[in-house]
């Protein structure tokens, strides 16, 4: 049901920062998955799964209501989630991030929403 959300590649590229982050003081990777419900205006990227925890993801979320912020989903319930007109999330096959998630988070907190 996650490997929807996430491919094979990024799931590895997500444990592999996850892994990383525990042996940093301050991680500051780029994310490596970008989601968003077509039909609800909320938004995720992803930058670290937990590795005791596969279900655990940590990034900035922003679920449209102008306060986004960094911590940790479950993707299990973002695979659940449907929008007002029942569709599920999916994952922009187009994105390439280009900075930080901490620059990501400070650009989003300006304009009250994620602009990725």
């Amino acid at each position: 049901m996650m490997t929807t959300l996430v491919t094979d590649e990024q799931r590895v590229q997500l444990r592999e920062n996850g892994w990383r982050a525990r042996d940093q003081r301050h991680p500051d990777p780029q994310p490596v998955v970008k989601l968003f419900t077509p039909d609800a205006g909320a938004t995720w990227l992803l930058t670290e799964i937990d590795p005791e925890d596969p279900d655990r993801a940590f990034g900035l979320w922003d679920l449209g209501h102008g306060c986004p912020e960094l911590g940790w989903v479950s993707l299990a319930e973002l695979a659940a989630v449907r929008g007002p007109l029942g569709l599920p999330i999916e994952r922009d096959l187009g994105f390439r991030p280009d900075r930080s998630i901490e620059a990501y988070a400070r650009d989003a907190r300006l304009v009250g929403r994620i602009v990725a």
